[in-house]
């Protein structure tokens, strides 16, 4: 697993990305805070995007056919299990701090075709590790840390196996992972600004549901 046993608390301490000043104001969106209470929230949106794709997937289109593989849709069952827990697990954490309940808008998504369904999914995960990878240098408390760090963990693995199930032994790629440094212990998993994995979420995301990031430059 690409993720590997420091990719969880040791890559969330490096920021690979530069500031990105690209945060909207807009009042139309949906500002997830400040301080660690941001961080949070911004975590909890994204386990809601995800949650709610993997809900679609085992509810309508390729993986509710009975022709559909049972190894393959068991794996879609335990992922979609793992992102409600995380989302249930923020909200509940934060209480009368969480953001709203998000609307997702996934019509971009051929959820009848098994290959727009994997990859949709490996662009999802892929979002979720750099997210909490380019995260850690704003969390305040190391008990968050090192709960990012147990996430990102997870994620990473949600990553690896959907990458191989599009092509075996791909679980990981240059994409996700810098193979210019010529020691393997110190090749980290590409991280994100949450201006930039908003971007990408706010596409996924009906107006109202809509992200920004405003304290974490």
């Amino acid at each position: 697993m690409y993720a590997g046993a420091t990719a969880g608390a040791t890559a969330l301490l490096l920021a690979g990305c530069d500031d990105d000043d690209n945060n909207s104001n807009d009042p139309n969106l949906i500002d997830v805070g400040s301080g660690d209470t941001g961080i949070l929230n911004y975590a909890y949106a994204l386990e809601q995007l995800e949650a709610a794709f993997y809900t679609q997937v085992l509810t309508g289109g390729y993986y509710t056919s009975a022709n559909t593989n049972a190894a393959e849709k068991q794996i879609f069952l335990d992922i979609a299990l793992h992102e409600k827990i995380h989302a249930d697990f923020f909200k509940t954490a934060l209480g009368n701090n969480a953001i709203q309940g998000l609307t997702p808008d996934f019509s971009a998504i051929n959820f009848g075709d098994r290959a727009s369904v994997l990859n949709y999914a490996k662009a999802f995960e892929d979002l979720g590790v750099a997210a909490y990878n380019g995260a850690g240098r704003y969390i305040e408390d190391p008990k968050n840390l090192v709960l990012a760090g147990k996430i990102v963990s997870v994620e990473a693995r949600h990553a690896a196996l959907i990458r191989d199930l599009i092509s075996l032994n791909t679980f990981v790629g240059d994409d996700v992972v810098d193979f210019s440094l010529t020691s393997a212990t110190a090749r980290q998993e590409k991280s994100k600004t949450p201006a930039q994995v908003l971007e990408s979420a706010n596409l996924y995301l009906a107006p109202g549901s809509k992200l920004s990031a405003n304290s974490f430059k």
